[in-house]
């Protein structure tokens, strides 16, 4: 299980002294460090550059960037996911189910959102029948989703039931997993959620 702490409560990580306005450091998670831009976590470095490493400079340049495509105002799951820029696919599913509005709801949500890579294990002819077919797209959308928010610090392995109204299956031996897909990211805050992203679309049975 993933645990996110204060940077300054890491003692041996890498710590990167960069002051920027509402932007600060927030944990690091196995190799990767993540960067707070305001309620948002963001995967951005690789734990193994050093302070003298000349992508530094990119370091800001992409916390900048970062920084100036959001407001201080923490955004929905939908937006959140749409701003991280690689769940296109996702964004593309839920407009095509009728499912952003939903989405945008009060919530709360747990979404375990699919990367666009993710989608890409799917055979093309195979996604795009599914992207026509709106029952079926919106049985596997909601499966992905859970009522209320849980955290990482919150997940316990066993079945959990979804929206779509079936059971997913968490275990956390050797990592966290939701039935076949991997959690390769935690703790994704929205105002009306949270996203966890994971590396494969997970189907109902």
């Amino acid at each position: 299980m993933w645990s996110t702490q204060a940077i300054g409560k890491l003692p041996s990580v890498l710590k990167i002294p960069i002051s920027l306005k509402d932007t600060r450091i927030v944990y690091v998670e196995y190799n990767m460090v993540y960067i707070s831009l305001t309620s948002h976590l963001w995967r951005v470095l690789p734990r193994q550059l050093s302070l003298e490493n000349p992508m530094k400079k990119t370091l800001i340049a992409t916390a900048l960037a970062f920084s100036a495509a959001f407001s201080a105002q923490a955004a929905d799951i939908v937006d959140t996911a749409v701003a991280a820029g690689n769940f296109s696919t996702l964004a593309t599913a839920l407009k095509a189910a009728g499912l952003v509005d939903t989405l945008k709801g009060k919530g709360p949500f747990t979404v375990f959102a699919p990367t666009d890579a993710a989608f890409a294990k799917i055979p093309k002819a195979d996604l795009d029948a599914l992207l026509k077919d709106k029952a079926k797209l919106t049985a596997v959308l909601t499966y992905h989703v859970v009522a209320g928010k849980v955290l990482a610090a919150d997940v316990k392995p066993g079945k959990v039931k979804t929206v779509q109204g079936s059971e997913l299956t968490v275990s956390t031996k050797g990592g966290v997993m939701v039935d076949g897909a991997h959690v390769t990211a935690t703790d994704i805050m929205a105002d009306n959620g949270v996203i966890h992203v994971i590396d494969s679309v997970i189907m109902p049975r």
